[in-house]
């Protein structure tokens, strides 16, 4: 089940991604990024992102409901595993932000950043997880 639960973070945080950067992109035309209204498309596709993953694993847990809710040792641990990579991606979004604020950036690039970093995050502790299911992993 915590399988699913990485592949369905996956899948959600791309789509929410991809919609965010057509929506954002396909306002730009021939005018630059910084001019684009993207507060309202981030965090409808932040909300969105949210709900379809409740949603989804929702679906999952009664598609397979001897499965929801039983985590054993080896699912808590390649969740921390998964977690703690990811997690280095919202330190470097965050530094990333700190910089462009302090070079004084337009708050369009420092939103994105941030977004960006959250994404990498989920994607990359997802993809983490995932490995470990796959081909095992080692604790430290």
């Amino acid at each position: 089940m915590e399988e699913k639960r990485a592949w369905i973070m996956v899948v959600v945080t791309i789509c929410a991604y991809a919609a965010y950067l057509v929506v954002v992109l396909g306002r730009a035309g021939s005018g630059p990024l910084v001019d684009v209204p993207y507060v309202a498309t981030l965090l409808w596709t932040i909300g969105a992102a949210i709900a379809a993953s409740i949603v989804l694993n929702i679906a999952a847990a009664i598609a397979s409901p001897r499965d929801a809710g039983r985590k054993d040792q080896r699912d808590r641990e390649i969740d921390r595993f998964g977690e703690y990579i990811g997690q280095s991606f919202v330190v470097i979004g965050g530094v990333a932000a700190l910089v462009m604020a302090m070079a004084e950036l337009d708050h369009f690039w420092i939103a994105n950043a941030v977004y960006l970093a959250f994404v990498c995050a989920s994607l990359l502790g997802s993809i983490a997880k995932i490995a470990a299911y796959r081909w095992g992993f080692q604790a430290w």
